[in-house]
């Protein structure tokens, strides 16, 4: 959910702006290939610990996410500097550190019938083709409609965020989402972050210089896996119904 910062940045900054970074995308696009290729080296990892070292896995994962979070803003602060020989070790360990939180929903994935390898498959393939409009429909939206469409993102997943945040405050006290609201809220998620995929391919190349492509790759990552996260939450949902 850390790109929700990105987006309220990025309306300030965009704001009368042409291009000035007509190939900062595709600059990005194979450090976003290479980080996403580390996140599921990161994934399996995990997985080996949940199922070789289950005692271990927790307390791992929890100073796994505090890692996370520091390298976010640490990475992304020296990669919007343009920086890119010191960013980029650190955006690759974020990416593996990416992948070890997330085994323990791909745990929960593929324990459940009816989600298993093929739930998988199916998210993977929901960001491909969230990759593919995105930039269809992205890079030929006229200032306009990029900036509203921008702003209902960024609200939407500001409003998102909260509501992730009360339903974990709840269940620290017991009580859990009822699974119509759980699908409710994955339904959302994924409906939001497919629309941050074509918001990225307007905002970026508005927002970030060809030679700061690791911030670009680092922005279109954290669209891409939080849609992954909430497509694999939502088919968890709806095949764990009562």
């Amino acid at each position: 959910m850390s790109n929700s910062s990105n987006f309220r940045q990025a309306i300030s900054e965009v704001r009368g702006q042409s291009l000035i970074g007509s190939n900062v995308i595709a600059n990005a696009l194979p450090y976003l290939g290479g980080g996403l290729v580390l996140t599921a080296v990161g994934t399996y990892g995990g997985l080996g610990v949940i199922q070789s070292h289950p005692n271990l896995f927790f307390p791992t994962f929890i100073g796994a996410m505090i890692a996370q979070l520091v390298l976010f803003f640490v990475a992304r602060n020296v990669a919007e500097n343009g920086n890119n020989t010191t960013a980029f070790p650190l955006l690759a360990l974020y990416s593996l550190l990416s992948g070890y939180t997330l085994s323990g929903l791909v745990f929960v994935a593929l324990g459940t019938q009816g989600v298993g390898l093929q739930g998988l498959a199916i998210a993977a393939g929901g960001c491909g083709i969230a990759f593919i409009a995105g930039r269809s429909i992205g890079s030929n939206l006229s200032d306009t409609d990029g900036m509203a469409l921008t702003k209902t993102v960024s609200l939407g997943i500001i409003a998102l965020f909260v509501v992730m945040m009360a339903q974990l405050v709840f269940s620290l006290f017991g009580v859990y989402s009822p699974t119509w609201l759980e699908i409710a809220i994955s339904g959302l998620g994924v409906f939001l972050f497919a629309g941050a995929a074509v918001v990225d391919f307007y905002i970026i190349p508005r927002t970030y210089r060809d030679e700061q492509y690791l911030s670009a790759a680092l922005s279109m990552y954290l669209t891409y896996i939080n849609l992954f996260i909430f497509i694999l939450r939502l088919l968890i949902a709806i095949n764990s119904r009562d």
